[in-house]
């Protein structure tokens, strides 16, 4: 599944630990310039260049396409140590923590053509998979960040690995962890059905639930907003047990039982 850059935009901007302006992005030669020595560059994160140019995460420099004369600067994706073999390191943590790189040996092909995100222990030197390009980066960042977790059950999480939530033309919406509590608290899932959380809606009226907790952690229902309740399994509709495949088909129509 591609990113979503609309939601993307929406969580950069309205982020707490994400600093970036828009307006400011690089001219398309100078990251053509910087991808003729590193190689292509993953699709969301040479977004995020040409959209912001540079910013910071937890006060941090993400690294960026730094002018010639400061080719070398640390904040340069350019800058010696940076491109080891088939990892692009592109963020540390603040006070010499965990680093995280491309793994720009593994392509996943797609139209925007992102690599994984690996971590880097700075204890053990061990990696990690941590996201599956850098807007899921952005977007597990945020989640740990708002206390969220890795996400409300494991299908979220995968979600989020790869993108801040999907928003699609038919009007389905999936969130992510900029909105998710906030809609959760809007409609009293907590209360009224504590089972489940408020994955998105369908723009018309009705919510998409999923279990947070208990065996079935993968099926969603589609409910009206107004009648949630403990008893969502039988009250409301089942529309698929594969978030992720049902999205990439669009999202047209409930799942076809039996």
């Amino acid at each position: 599944m591609d990113p979503d850059l609309v939601l993307l935009r929406q969580l950069i901007e309205g982020s707490a630990i994400i600093s970036a302006r828009p307006g400011r992005g690089l001219p398309e030669p100078a990251v053509r310039a910087a991808e003729s020595v590193v190689g292509a560059l993953p699709g969301s994160y040479r977004w995020w260049l040409t959209t912001y140019g540079s910013g910071t995460l937890h006060g941090t420099e993400i690294a960026t396409i730094a002018p010639e004369e400061h080719r070398d600067a640390p904040e340069s994706l350019l800058a010696p140590g940076r491109l080891m073999g088939n990892r692009l390191h592109f963020y540390e943590e603040p006070d010499g923590g965990d680093s995280f790189s491309f793994a720009l040996d593994q392509s996943d092909q797609s139209g925007h053509q992102e690599y994984p995100v690996l971590r880097r222990d700075h204890f053990t030197g061990e990696e990690e998979r941590y996201a599956e390009g850098f807007a899921g980066f952005l977007t597990v960042q945020t989640a740990l960040a708002s206390g969220l977790g890795d996400g409300p059950n494991p299908t979220i999480a995968r979600l989020w690995r790869t993108t801040p939530g999907v928003l699609l033309p038919n009007g389905i919406h999936i969130y992510g962890p900029g909105s998710i509590s906030e809609r959760n608290k809007t409609y009293e899932v907590r209360k009224y059905a504590p089972p489940w959380v408020l994955v998105g809606d369908d723009s018309g009226g009705r919510g998409l639930l999923m279990r947070h907790h208990g065996k079935d952690r993968t099926s969603v229902y589609r409910l009206d907003l107004g009648a949630l309740d403990e008893s969502i399994a039988t009250s409301g509709e089942r529309v698929t047990g594969d978030l992720l495949g049902w999205l990439n088909q669009g999202a047209e129509g409930p799942e076809v039982c039996g």
